[in-house]
């Protein structure tokens, strides 16, 4: 029998003594105004049990586990919710307002919304909330520097080479890839590519990327979030995080090596490493922080 399958049997036996089994339900909270307990993938949910997810609150039609809201059809979705975990921040709590945001990107495209920004950072929270004041504008400066390189502005959502879209596919993975050959090209505001960053993005987040990678070109929350992910977490080609370049004083620069290595830096392509340090000098300014050192890769 599976484990799964015994955990279904288990917990309607329990329930039927009415005993509290010893696996980490979720809330049973009805879907309101507010958003209910955070959905983990984690977490077992029996049929009219409810969690937030994305800003929804969603509710469990039958028994299941690690079945993503959104994705699986076993989740109702009972609508936006506010308040709660996965509330987005309100714009007042990130150090770039929308005001400052759009002075930015003045060309950019409708699809990455402010909103949409707000709502992913409670994903990463130590994300521009780290250091002193002056850090943290840098730090979001440093960001969204990057991310307006790699979009033209926050203009592209997909890659724009479609010839590259079919060498996105290791199928030496041992999960290969089931969205298909050409599914895995560049996408969002870092420009996430490949099918094993899909699955460990997705896996960080709680989203089934591997099997829904048009969910980062749909959902401007998530396509947001793949960028703070890959800006929080992965240290690409350098020697550390782009996020830990900034708030530990290694410097703009280091965050250029750690998206794009040799391939800018060190010589490779000058022009790029100097397209990138423009973009972040102008942001700082509208923030009104300094660059600091290191700009340079």
């Amino acid at each position: 029998m599976s484990r799964q399958r015994l955990i279904a049997l288990l917990t309607a036996f329990a329930v039927a003594l009415g005993l509290a089994l010893l696996v980490p339900l979720a809330s049973t909270a009805s879907a309101a105004a507010g958003c209910v307990g955070a959905w983990s993938s984690s977490s077992v949910y029996t049929g009219g049990m409810s969690a937030s997810y994305n800003s929804h609150n969603w509710q469990a039609k039958w028994w299941t586990q690690g079945e993503t809201p959104g994705v699986a059809e076993v989740w109702a979705d009972q609508g936006a919710c506010g308040g709660g975990s996965t509330t987005p921040p309100s714009s007042g709590s990130f150090v770039v307002s929308e005001a400052q945001f759009n002075q930015m990107f003045p060309n950019r495209n409708s699809f990455y919304t402010y909103s949409g920004l707000t709502a992913a950072l409670s994903a990463y929270p130590g994300f521009a909330t780290t250091g002193s004041d002056t850090v943290k504008k840098q730090e979001a400066a440093a960001f969204l520097a990057n991310v307006s390189h790699e979009t033209g502005g926050l203009v592209y959502i997909v890659e724009q080479n479609t010839a590259n879209y079919p060498h996105y596919c290791d199928a030496t993975q041992p999960y290969g890839c089931p969205a298909g050959q050409s599914a895995y090209y560049g996408r969002g505001p870092i420009q996430l590519s490949w099918n094993f960053n899909y699955k460990a993005a997705g896996d960080a987040l709680g989203i089934d990327l591997l099997h829904n990678p048009n969910l980062v070109q749909s959902d401007s929350a998530i396509a947001w979030k793949t960028g703070l992910w890959y800006w929080n977490t992965q240290s690409g080609p350098g020697t550390m995080t782009p996020h830990n370049a900034m708030v530990n004083g290694a410097g703009f620069g280091e965050t250029i090596r750690s998206i794009n290595g040799s391939i800018e830096c060190n010589g490779g392509n000058p022009a790029q490493v100097q397209s990138r340090i423009n973009a972040y000098q102008s942001f700082v300014s509208i923030l009104g922080v300094p660059a600091g050192g290191n700009l340079s890769c």
